[in-house]
């Protein structure tokens, strides 16, 4: 059988779920490398899937960083192949014993990606940048990744990309063009945002790759309008568990004026195992269509309002003997260009957040062109919405992944054969100010 025929098919039968075998916790940290600030790297701590989009004028990441595959292939989805469609999503347990999981291999997984989308042309290659004045910190930085996956329900039967033919949409194959992406960077930390697969694949998938994950449905989810949907969309927050520990976790369903709305968010406080310091790490998606300014505005006051209370170490369930905030990383999808009342509410907030993205840009102060471009029936749509913030102050941004140029992307924009979203993918690696 044709290798990426066999893959595909040890992925597609249902959905990958139900898992047998034992695994031991796999852990896994890139080791950092900090080139000059200013420069560009060729991704280091990035095992390089051999597929990305190379154009002229940007470097490539060099080597392909995985192992050879010999004839194994499909020993690492042989416990992975039955489906969890003997128990209602409703009861299925957050937290998968890790007893009751087969581990993947990472390298291996990502070859296999690789062999499943031969016949698709390759994901843009990006580079990781370094800002100017950006200070070697003296622990492994920490990886963060947020991006809006778009909902399979959606992308096949609500959001119209009038520009991406149906067959570039097929689950089968896209979601390994999203595992791809995500083994290509290896992040600490995955938000996730139009997430209608978590408990099928990329719940069972995560945890066997070292990871800890926690979804929140929308309450009315769009995706259950569509025919043979897979259930509602909503949130995931995924960090890896030989990094951090879990001291708090928070789901929210945001208000606006004290009425509930049907946005959410999760909002965890890590322990880092490394540092000994402690993390809040928030994931939202914000309502989205224009004429919604004001109900955004009010979700992310909301927002704000919790994270507050969450990070502030004076409450009766704090831990007192570390005084002080904890420092804050909060992921989205906020609908919202940086003209909008809700990014300013954040960049004015008490919290003292700031926004990574900004640090591509010459001066430190403007936000990228965009971060998702798609082609509906109302027509061709080019904006930023997608960001990363952070406590400046106890925190900083060492560096970025930087955004596709319009080459790259195409003239049909995205979604397409060689990207699986509408949305970019934003990475950065942070780390904690000393003192």
């Amino acid at each position: 059988m044709n290798p990426a025929r066999r893959c595909s098919a040890l992925m597609s039968q249902t959905c990958i779920s139900s898992l047998e075998g034992t695994i031991a916790r796999r852990a896994f940290s890139p080791a950092a490398v900090l080139p000059p600030a200013g420069t560009r790297c060729q991704c280091p701590g990035v095992k390089e899937s051999g597929r990305h989009l190379k154009t002229t004028g940007l470097s490539t990441t060099g080597k392909v960083l995985v192992c050879p595959m010999g004839n194994n292939t499909s020993r690492l989805f042989s416990t992975l192949a039955q489906t969890l469609s003997s128990t209602p999503l409703d009861q299925r347990e957050e937290n998968l014993n890790p007893e009751d999981l087969v581990e993947l291999d990472p390298d291996l997984l990502l070859r296999e990606c690789e062999e499943a989308l031969q016949r698709r042309p390759a994901r843009p290659h990006r580079d990781l940048v370094y800002p100017k004045g950006t200070a070697r910190c003296h622990h492994a930085p920490i990886r963060v990744m947020q991006w809006n996956i778009l909902a399979q329900a959606l992308g096949e039967g609500k959001d119209g990309f009038i520009r991406c033919p149906l067959e570039a949409l097929n689950w089968k194959e896209r979601k390994y063009l999203i595992l791809e992406e995500i083994l290509t960077y290896r992040p600490d930390i995955v938000c996730l945002q139009e997430v209608d697969h978590y408990y099928d694949t990329f719940q069972p998938i995560m945890a066997s790759l070292g990871y800890h994950g926690s979804f929140l449905a929308k309450p009315w989810s769009p995706c259950l309008d569509v025919e043979q949907n897979n259930g509602p969309d909503g949130c995931a927050l995924f960090y890896r568990l030989s990094r951090f520990s879990l001291q708090t976790s928070v789901p929210l369903r945001l208000s606006a004026m004290r009425l509930p709305t049907n946005q959410v968010a999760i909002v965890q406080i890590l322990n880092c195992r490394l540092t000994g310091r402690r993390l809040c790490v928030a994931v939202t998606h914000l309502k989205a269509r224009s004429g919604w300014e004001r109900l955004r505005s009010a979700q992310g006051a909301d927002l704000l309002q919790s994270l507050r209370s969450i990070t502030s170490r004076s409450g009766g369930n704090q831990d007192l003997d570390s005084p002080g905030d904890d420092p804050l990383v909060v992921c989205g999808d906020f609908n919202a260009e940086p003209s909008e009342d809700v990014y300013r509410r954040f960049r004015s907030s008490p919290l003292g957040l700031d926004s990574a993205y900004k640090l591509l840009s010459s001066d430190g102060q403007t936000e990228p062109p965009y971060t998702t471009w798609k082609i509906r029936p109302t027509g061709e749509s080019c904006s930023t919405l997608d960001y990363i913030w952070y406590t400046h102050k106890a925190l900083s941004v060492d560096c970025l992944l930087d955004i596709p140029t319009e080459e790259q992307i195409g003239p049909d924009r995205l979604p397409s054969f060689h990207y699986p979203s509408d949305h970019l993918s934003l990475l950065c690696d942070i780390s904690f100010r000393e003192g």
